[in-house]
């Protein structure tokens, strides 16, 4: 009998210990080696794709609630990718994105709103060259769990459409559409 009640209290101290982790608010640091910042833009009839390789960045979940969550991210604008050369330069002259005086873009959430199972529509403030914008991003959870040497890890995917002219970058009109696609994938690392 007292083995029985015994083992019923270890129980319920492990349940009550799983419950209230599961219910704890975990901070996990974006990982910079597998996040990227997509974007695609017309050029006359088609959409030239590229991306920035550089992002940090920590959310803050609350996997209980994830409208409580909030995320933070810092993207390098030099960083920019669209695989031809002259094009990046021309991209992080003042023509476009001013890299050497504004060398870095950056989101802060205000606000999580659940639109689905794991789909959210988050609001923030995308600050780039030194205009700050309400933006909502369409944010899917793609899931947490083990990721390389068992490490707790979660996944995201973003998507934004903007236009380029909100934020001071208006060259080449005629020659490049003012709507921006944006799609964005995060791995994120539990921080320790």
């Amino acid at each position: 009998m007292k083995r029985s009640i015994l083992s019923l209290i270890i129980a319920g101290i492990t349940i009550g210990s799983l419950a209230s982790a599961k219910a704890a608010v975990e901070t996990y640091n974006i990982d910079p080696v597998h996040t990227w910042v997509g974007f695609s833009i017309a050029h006359f009839f088609t959409k030239v794709p590229g991306y920035f390789s550089k992002v940090k960045g920590t959310i803050v979940v609350d996997r209980d609630h994830l409208e409580n969550s909030t995320v933070e991210a810092v993207i390098e604008v030099s960083s920019i990718t669209t695989n031809t050369k002259m094009r990046d330069d021309d991209l992080r002259s003042t023509n476009f994105f001013a890299a050497a005086q504004f060398p870095s873009m950056t989101f802060k959430s205000e606000s999580w709103k659940s639109t689905g199972d794991n789909t959210y529509a988050v609001t923030g403030t995308l600050t780039m060259k030194n205009v700050a914008k309400e933006v909502v991003l369409k944010v899917t959870s793609l899931g947490f769990g083990p990721g390389m040497k068992g490490a707790a890890i979660s996944g995201w995917e973003a998507k934004l459409t903007l236009d380029r002219r909100d934020f001071d970058i208006a060259a080449d009109q005629g020659l490049i559409g003012n709507s921006v696609d944006v799609l964005i994938n995060v791995e994120a690392d539990l921080k320790p």
